[in-house]
């Protein structure tokens, strides 16, 4: 541990972190890649109950439609949990870099002064 500008670093606290937060990440990015998928099973269904026959126009209904719609939204809230959780994540693990810079500094400040 050690205080730089008032911050207290824990790389301890850190590595908890982000094992603690790992099974989140995993299933908030396990939601996106569904919906990601599941976004194209929705269209070709939309599709399909279109009742136009033009592969445009029943792209452009399925597309327009309520449960398309809906199915966005859920993905924009899955990929906003997703990244938050990665940037924390990331941010653990620079916690972590900062600390360990840290101490090779105070290893060479030790050997220059001894």
């Amino acid at each position: 541990m050690r205080v730089k500008g008032g911050v207290m670093i824990d790389p301890n606290k850190a590595v908890d972190y982000i094992i603690k937060m790992a099974p989140q990440f995993a299933k908030a990015k396990a939601e996106r890649v569904y919906l990601e998928e599941y976004r194209k099973s929705l269209k070709a269904i939309l599709m399909s109950q279109s009742g136009s026959q033009s592969l445009g126009a029943q792209e452009r209904d399925a597309y327009a439609h309520e449960d398309y719609l809906e199915l966005l939204e859920g993905l924009k809230v899955a990929v906003e949990a997703e990244e938050k959780l990665r940037w924390e994540m990331t941010a653990a693990q620079a916690r972590i870099e900062i600390w360990r810079s840290e101490q090779a500094n105070n290893r060479m400040i030790e050997r220059l002064t001894v």
